[in-house]
């Protein structure tokens, strides 16, 4: 009986032919076994099934526990690439110090800004407002500098670095950069407290998002040739007009529960 199978010479040809036919459409197709190189150093191609599990597990994470800044850098990522990070980098590319920006690639973090220096400029300067709110760097580079920046966002806003003031920056930073991620962090309005919540609706989103829209894209700013900068020419440069003293208004609030507690603590005279 004659065999039917191929000569192993006819098998290697074939095996050629079918390893040199392009299928369309499947240029990028991979799985965990078949990963393609790394763009850039440190960087980890996702398959849609893994940036969706990142998606979600790490939203929830941001959601549930606001401190976990591992967390919350995965979900910026996940959910700004592949189409949203190209606006800001086309903005930034679109503007003489945003191009200048991504030639230098300056840093900010706590050995790339004299913090000593920072502290000795006067009350009113941009750096020594924003001294207070400095973090460590992490991301690839527009994402990175957009939240390396956000500190800065907290100088220009006045906003205070609690939850309220962390939901009403994110609705500012989501008008001005309409990034997913600032938007969906908006959500975390739910869980502030039912004063907070009802102030968040009536005063500082609308706020956020008229400043957020008609405000120069705040990733454009060279935060690091503005230091000495007066934080109201700044913002009047920006067109940041900031929102009602959020600091201000929580002391009153928390001296008039102070008060109405002692007053219902004292004993009725009859």
């Amino acid at each position: 009986m004659k065999s039917i199978l191929p000569r192993p010479s006819s098998l290697t040809k074939a095996h050629h032919a079918l390893s040199s036919v392009s299928v369309p459409g499947c240029t990028r197709c991979f799985s965990v076994l078949n990963r393609p190189p790394p763009n850039y150093e440190g960087h980890v191609p996702l398959n849609r099934l893994e940036r969706a599990a990142l998606l979600v597990g790490s939203g929830l994470i941001s959601f549930l526990n606001p401190r976990r800044g591992d967390m919350i850098a995965t979900f910026s990522e996940v959910t700004a690439t592949p189409y949203f990070i190209y606006r800001l980098r086309d903005a930034m590319l679109a503007n003489p110090t945003g191009r200048r920006i991504l030639r230098d690639r300056p840093r900010i973090t706590s050995t790339s800004l004299n913090l000593s220096y920072l502290r000795s400029l006067p009350p009113n300067t941009l750096g020594r407002v924003a001294v207070r709110y400095v973090s460590d760097p992490e991301c690839a580079y527009v994402l990175q500098r957009y939240r390396e920046s956000h500190d800065f966002n907290h100088a220009i806003t006045g906003l205070p670095t609690v939850r309220e003031g962390e939901v009403a920056l994110k609705a500012f930073e989501f008008a001005n950069t309409l990034l997913p991620m600032t938007g969906l962090s908006v959500l975390n309005a739910v869980t502030l407290k039912k004063s907070e919540r009802e102030r968040f609706w009536s005063t500082y989103l609308p706020w956020a998002v008229k400043n957020g829209l008609r405000a120069e894209e705040v990733i454009n700013v060279y935060w690091e040739e503005e230091m000495e900068t007066d934080i109201n020419d700044l913002r009047k440069r920006l067109g940041v007009e900031p929102p009602p003293d959020m600091r201000d208004i929580r002391k009153r609030e928390r001296e008039e529960r102070r008060r109405a507690k002692e007053t219902a603590s004292r004993p009725t005279v009859v």
